[in-house]
């Protein structure tokens, strides 16, 4: 899904839009990037389209909405999903059992840096659900991790513009 499919579903749709794509992107499905989707919503809200207060509240719903889905599916499949992903995806297989490892060490503040890193972000949310985390502090540390990273991709897009997607194209 590119820029102006995004854009228009926007425009068209409003924060059910919002909310629908930053879900699907949070359950790590392709073709929804997050360094789109959340400059977009910040631009939004810069054009008086929607408030800045209420795209947030939108995107970490939907961020926390989508976690929690692959948290239970982690828990609910176990091992199965996780062997079922790196079927279609074997060369994530090394780096997933490290990171699973890691979460496994670190636990929820484990969970909260991984929800800040591009790499991990969304994925991390099965193996915590296989570990079968606290789901109150999984759901604490995913929704503070999720906050931040929607406030530094939203609040690019709400101070720059649509001069953001460039910024953002040169990192």
């Amino acid at each position: 899904m590119d820029i102006s499919a995004i854009s228009s579903y926007f425009l068209r749709y409003g924060e059910a839009a919002i909310f629908v794509i930053v879900l699907l992107e949070y359950m790590n499905l392709p073709g929804f990037p997050a360094g789109v989707i959340m400059p977009l919503s910040g631009v939004m809200a810069a054009r008086g389209r929607i408030g800045f207060g209420r795209v947030m509240a939108v995107t970490v719903a939907a961020g926390l909405l989508g976690s929690l889905i692959l948290y239970a599916l982690g828990r609910v499949g176990g091992s199965c999903v996780l062997e079922r992903y790196l079927r279609r995806h074997p060369e994530k297989r090394e780096s997933l059992e490290r990171k699973l490892e890691w979460v496994r060490r670190r636990g929820c503040v484990g969970v909260f840096i991984a929800k800040l890193l591009p790499a991990i972000r969304t994925i991390v949310s099965i193996p915590a659900g296989i570990l079968r985390m606290n789901l109150v502090k999984y759901t604490l540390s995913s929704a503070l991790g999720i906050l931040l990273w929607n406030l530094v991709f939203v609040g690019a897009g709400y101070t720059c513009g649509e001069q953001v997607f460039a910024l953002l194209g040169k990192m």
